[in-house]
């Protein structure tokens, strides 16, 4: 039977995307970006703080990192406690040996029980963005508006309360969100978002109130993905955070400022025969001229001045 004439209409067929939340746009065309003294790169490192509760239900799904065995997985619960009360000064250690800022996402869960472990991110320097409540906390479409905002003003009062500094990114656990995310995010008073990995740089993305930072969190670059996911070695995973970086180097030249974002689990680079692989890729990106390294915060601020 032939189609009816509407089943071809289509309101949004044109060169863009087919909703309004940003624009379609090409890297390569866009207005080039300048970073403060002429830099080439700006070094953006996240150390990923989470909390997986022994008992987690795993609704809508299991938030990846989480529990694997029959309860109680003290293997694996134990492995990312690991990650919070050792491997993560580890790191702190090597950045500020390296003279390198960290943003740190974290779950509010992480600083309820941990708030030592949150004001020595502030004391540090470095920026705490809200990670969600916990990693069995996942936003999705079939939570209510006010349950979602509950669950997202929470979180940020409790880190705000907690180190007295308002975060100001924000990245769902396991990057999951519910249709109304970025507006509520955007309504809670958040400056960006880390949940949509589909760009190099910072864009405009629009929510039902104004506009929001979406920033180009990777990880896609992560240890968790290369190490855990395609299961390459330590060495492999160095050398492609310095091909990352030196492709973004070389296209900076022509095309304006780039930003390495660089993802690192405590619990994965924080153990010490996987050190070395994170100190070897910072210290070639440090050494080389031309690298800014920055907070989230730091590379809006910048972008909005």
């Amino acid at each position: 039977m032939p189609l009816p004439d509407e089943y071809l209409h289509y309101p949004h067929r044109r060169h863009a995307m087919d909703h309004e939340r940003y624009r379609w746009s090409n890297l390569f065309e866009r207005q080039p970006v300048t970073w403060p003294d002429g830099a080439h790169v700006a070094l953006w490192v996240t150390v990923v703080s989470e909390f997986f509760p022994l008992n987690q239900e795993g609704k809508p799904f299991k938030a990846p990192g989480g529990m694997v065995t029959a309860y109680p997985d003290f293997r694996h619960y134990s492995s990312r406690d690991y990650g919070n009360r050792v491997g993560i000064f580890r790191l702190f250690r090597l950045f500020k040996q390296l003279g390198i800022k960290a943003s740190v996402a974290m779950n509010a869960a992480v600083a309820e029980r941990y708030p030592v472990l949150a004001r020595e991110v502030v004391a540090n320097g470095y920026e705490i963005i809200c990670h969600g409540y916990d990693m069995d906390t996942i936003h999705h479409s079939g939570m209510s508006e006010a349950d979602e905002r509950a669950i997202i003003r929470k979180s940020k009062n409790i880190i705000s309360d907690i180190t007295g500094v308002a975060p100001q990114g924000w990245l769902s656990p396991a990057s999951a969100e519910s249709f109304l995310t970025p507006d509520l995010v955007q309504e809670e008073g958040f400056s960006y978002l880390c949940d949509w990995a589909n760009d190099d740089m910072p864009y405009a993305f629009q929510t039902r109130q104004g506009s929001i930072w979406a920033m180009p969190y990777s990880e896609e670059i992560s240890d968790r993905q290369i190490i855990f996911g395609y299961h390459h070695t330590e060495a492999q995973f160095a050398e492609q955070v310095k091909d990352q970086f030196d492709t973004l180097f070389t296209e900076s030249k022509q095309y304006g400022g780039r930003i390495l974002s660089l993802v690192l689990y405590p619990y994965i680079s924080g153990l010490p025969y996987r050190i070395h692989a994170v100190e070897e890729a910072l210290r070639y990106i440090v050494q080389r001229p031309g690298v800014w390294s920055a907070l989230g915060s730091d590379i809006i601020a910048h972008l909005r001045r």
